[in-house]
């Protein structure tokens, strides 16, 4: 689900003895990371779902039917109004479910809480996701309470969602997580496949010195995201700069080896 990039320098000690000192096992450290202050706004309002965030925009009927949509890693939504204050959605991809969402907003409609169960295509597994999220934008007259902007607050998920591991030979970095996701790249710049991805399917690599890395996902070879890493100089801690080439949302992540 997230992804993890391994710094390597042609002149480092650790290098030159064949060795990396980030090999291993990392995880995501949602406390520490500073996500994206973009709002995220979507709307429920008389039998229609618009995500005005999302590109491309989704606007569908809420009617808990599946309804075709383009241009997104899943091709399918299906949007059910649970109550005035709850909306369920379903994604799939060529009819199989990718994802499961539940969207509930607080008695005073300030607070939205998101959960997630994410499937992903290489692995039975399930990854759970919880997020909280500020109201900042109201909701259209008459809509479902949880429709508006929303700004994310706290984020937190089961542990085969947030670790990865990585595992350096000769001039490659393999990658791999608990649900199958897994590639293995040389830091040339250009693109490798990605086995087991949801939302990507090639990634390349580029070195930006002995403690930083560039790395560009792409889906069907459009750019999706670029993540600037750079490494703590203990190599204990990895910070990753997020920027979604889609949505404009920047976001830093940290991470710590385990």
């Amino acid at each position: 689900m997230k992804k993890f990039i391994f710094a390597l320098t042609v002149l480092s000690p650790s290098i030159l003895l064949g060795q990396s000192p980030f090999d291993g096992t990392w995880k995501t450290i949602y406390d520490q990371s500073k996500l994206s202050p973009k709002p995220i706004k979507f709307a429920v309002s008389k039998g229609i779902y618009d995500a005005f965030s999302t590109v491309p925009k989704i606007h569908v009927k809420a009617d808990g039917q599946d309804q075709p949509v383009s241009g997104h890693p899943y091709d399918t939504v299906a949007v059910t109004e649970v109550d005035e204050h709850t909306v369920q959605i379903v994604y799939k991809k060529d009819g199989k479910t990718t994802s499961e969402v539940s969207d509930s907003v607080s008695g005073d409609g300030k607070t939205l809480t998101y959960k997630s169960k994410f499937h992903p295509p290489a692995s039975d597994q399930i990854i759970t996701t919880e997020a909280t999220m500020e109201r900042v934008g109201e909701a259209p007259t008459g809509a479902n309470a949880t429709s508006g902007s929303w700004r994310i607050q706290t984020v937190s998920g089961s542990d085969n969602g947030l670790l990865a591991t990585f595992k350096r030979s000769s001039d490659e970095l393999a990658y791999s997580t608990p649900t199958g996701e897994n590639w293995t790249a040389k830091l040339d710049g250009k693109d490798y496949p990605v086995k087991g991805a949801y939302s990507f399917d090639a990634v390349s690599l580029k070195e930006i010195d002995g403690q930083q890395i560039e790395a560009s996902y792409k889906r069907e070879g459009k750019l999706i995201e670029v993540d600037k890493v750079t490494v703590s100089p203990d190599g204990k801690k990895m910070t990753a700069v997020e920027i979604s080439k889609l949505t404009g949302r920047v976001s830093t992540i940290v991470f710590e080896k385990q």
